[in-house]
């Protein structure tokens, strides 16, 4: 197979398409990456390519290890295409992964999209970008951008526009979707004015309204914040240059930044999150004509599940102190999951959606609501990725699902017929509001 950057080695297998670790860009640390070069011969695209460095996830007592052997490097620009055989001119998907911005990766085998691309008759591509102190905010004296992983993503995007063609995707007809910081992302890429033209659905999950990137609100809190964790980081690096770091010092200094983060209380659950003002991010008094500008051109799909916020007070070392013993702690964690899921993923949607239908946006939302019966934390944060990539039994280890990590396969295939049916033919067919049980 050919695309614009030479030609490729594919796998093909079950009436599919795997294209593995394709480049899209080149990374110099700490500086905005420059498009992939070509290549002369035949790049072996078999193969999973790499992910960005970082600490291990906060979230692996939900999902189960996420990254497998993966190999870790900087330059870590890379995509995966998933496409039918005899797919010609079908709708594209791009999928953005979570990880708080600090971790994860699109080459996760955990994000493997046979599965919708079979049933769905779409060509999906899982992007990795830069994370944390690599992507987002940058040490003092390190003389670089931020934003950087945000810029890595529209870059993303300007390949999928170049290349996917090739694998019988229709560049016009582009979903982003996203979960959690991958969901932040899709808002945050909606804003800037780079993206107009490079997608026309967008799929939100899960995305932290209350204290996200398209939350202006908390744009000065996000600002003051981000100057305190640079002062943690330069104390960290105790004056190694940033650019002369290794990578555990860096790593280090952003963990210290992130455990300083949480004096800012939510804020600090996505302490790396993009920052409003610099590129290519408007400022937050831009925020409400970028939206309005968003809405005539993007159509969207929104909403978040039931228990979204359950981890994140599972993990809460107030939590912790307060409750020892195992029954008390998840009595703690049913009794609080309603409220804190309402302030940070549910109670948000409702305003911006009437925002979003009030400059002539079409939206439609959903709650998902399944759990396993013995699932420990409820109808979780990350609960409807095991049914969306379903794939073998590479989720089975994930604890969220508790004793046997079964899933409801028949809600797993209507999860997928609705998500690619968006990406077919929008909110048409959809339900203004849809639960997922």
């Amino acid at each position: 197979m050919r695309i614009a950057g030479g030609n490729i080695s594919v796998e093909v297998r079950d009436g599919v398409v795997r294209a593995r670790g394709l480049p899209y860009g080149r990374v110099t640390r700490f500086a905005a990456a420059a498009p992939a070069s070509a290549w002369s011969g035949e790049r072996d695209a078999t193969r999973s390519g790499p992910v960005c460095p970082q600490r291990p996830s906060r979230l692996s007592f939900v999902t189960g290890p996420v990254l497998g052997d993966l190999v870790f490097d900087e330059d870590c620009l890379v995509v995966s295409v998933t496409a039918p055989t005899d797919a010609d001119d079908l709708p594209v998907m791009v999928w953005f992964h979570g990880g708080a911005y600090v971790a994860g990766g699109g080459e996760s085998p955990k994000y493997d999209a046979g599965a919708l691309v079979r049933e769905g008759g779409v060509v999906v591509v899982n992007v990795t970008y830069r994370l944390g102190v690599f992507g987002y905010l940058t040490p003092p004296g390190a003389g670089g951008d931020d934003n950087l992983g945000l810029h890595d993503q529209i870059l993303a995007l300007r390949w999928v526009q170049d290349n996917i063609a090739a694998f019988g995707g229709d560049p016009d007809n582009v979903t982003v979707f996203g979960q959690s910081a991958g969901g932040d992302s899709v808002l945050a890429l909606m804003l800037c004015e780079e993206t107009d033209g490079l997608f026309h659905r967008a799929i939100v999950q899960s995305a932290p309204l209350g204290i996200g990137t398209q939350n202006a609100g908390v744009g000065a809190d996000r600002a003051a914040m981000a100057t305190a964790l640079r002062e943690v980081m330069a104390t960290s690096l105790a004056g190694v240059a940033p650019g002369d770091a290794s990578r555990a010092q860096l790593l280090t200094a952003e963990g210290r930044a992130v455990a300083s983060a949480q004096r800012f209380g939510m804020l600090g659950g996505m302490a790396f999150a993009p920052l409003l003002g610099r590129a290519p991010l408007p400022a937050p008094d831009e925020m409400p004509a970028r939206i309005a500008a968003a809405a005539t051109r993007i159509e969207l799909l929104i909403g978040h599940t039931g228990d979204d916020a359950s981890p994140f007070i599972a993990m809460s070392p107030r939590l912790k102190r307060l409750a020892r013993v195992k029954p008390v702690e998840r009595l703690a964690v049913r009794s609080l999951a309603p409220k804190v899921t309402a302030r940070m993923f549910g109670d948000p949607v409702d305003p911006f959606v009437a925002t979003w239908r009030a400059h002539g946006g079409r939206v439609s939302t959903y709650r998902f609501d399944w759990h396993p019966d013995r699932a420990p934390l409820g109808a979780c944060h990350c609960m409807e990725l095991p049914l969306l990539f379903e794939s073998g039994d590479v989720w089975s280890d994930a604890p969220m699902l508790g004793p046997g990590g079964a899933i409801d396969r028949a809600l797993a295939a209507r999860l997928r017929a609705v998500w690619t049916g968006f990406a077919h033919r929008g909110v048409d067919g959809l339900a203004a509001t849809m639960l997922f049980t």
